[in-house]
């Protein structure tokens, strides 16, 4: 499948689709508190998307995923399924949120902490970003996709992290997944060149232990296979000819646009 360039109204449609998926996770900052169920955490997500933002929950009934939100907590990397399981102090969590308005998708999650968590679990969570952003800034009209996924991997294994490498970015618009694929591991200057009007996502899951990942049977939750745990960010990207453009920045963020 060919990469898609979007048009200016395509890249407007996703401006308001990216700023949306961000607001939900400002929206759901307050309630990620112990005590609190991660199902309990998707029904709040849900009711602000479809009834607040008319919006729609781009992961439920995906490929039968069960659920509108991702909450992968500690040692899951991705995908985890939203459950009865209460947050306890000393938790790291992901929530990753996809919304679907005016038929285009806005992607992005966030590393959360439950109380007071542990120092490495803090250092994990910042490095993560930190390498998240250094593969945004490869991002530009000309660059190639190999140099995300350097940019990511020398910072990662700099500070003494391991990328996984089963999960990767990806293109996004009308269809929740399309190419190119966006590997956060690699080579500078290989794959794919960048042009102005693509959009993907750069979301690196970086593990504290070993990068390998296992998938539990529910046929979604990745697990690191050490129960080490794991850290991700995710953002949606737009390709400029000037450099780049996040189109899920969260107020919080604003002065790294």
């Amino acid at each position: 499948m060919p990469i898609i360039i979007k048009t200016e109204n395509e890249i407007e449609k996703m401006r308001v689709a990216g700023k949306l998926a961000a607001e939900v996770l400002e929206m759901i900052e307050p309630h990620i508190v112990p005590g609190v169920t991660t199902d309990e955490l998707n029904s709040i997500c849900h009711d602000y998307i479809v009834n607040v933002q008319g919006t729609v929950p781009a992961p439920l009934n995906y490929r039968g995923f069960p659920k509108s939100i991702c909450t992968s907590i500690n040692h899951t990397v991705c995908h985890g399924i939203p459950c009865d399981k209460k947050l306890k102090v000393g938790d790291i969590i992901n929530v990753d949120i996809t919304i679907i308005k005016d038929g285009y998708h806005g992607d992005t999650s966030k590393m959360f902490c439950v109380g007071e968590v542990s120092p490495h679990a803090k250092r994990l969570i910042k490095i993560t970003q930190e390498a998240m952003y250094l593969g945004i800034k490869q991002v530009k009209q000309g660059a190639a996709l190999g140099d995300i996924g350097h940019a990511i991997q020398t910072y990662a294994e700099a500070n003494r992290y391991s990328v996984v490498r089963e999960f990767c970015g990806h293109g996004i618009g009308k269809n929740f997944h399309e190419d190119p694929h966006v590997l956060h591991y690699g080579k500078a200057g290989e794959g794919e060149i960048l042009e102005a009007g693509m959009i993907i996502t750069v979301e690196p899951m970086l593990n504290q232990g070993k990068r390998h990942v296992k998938v539990l049977s529910d046929g979604w939750t990745a697990v690191t296979k050490d129960h080490s745990l794991s850290a991700q960010w995710e953002h949606t990207v737009l390709v400029t000819e000037q450099g780049y453009e996040i189109l899920t920045l969260r107020r919080e963020e604003t002065n790294l646009a």
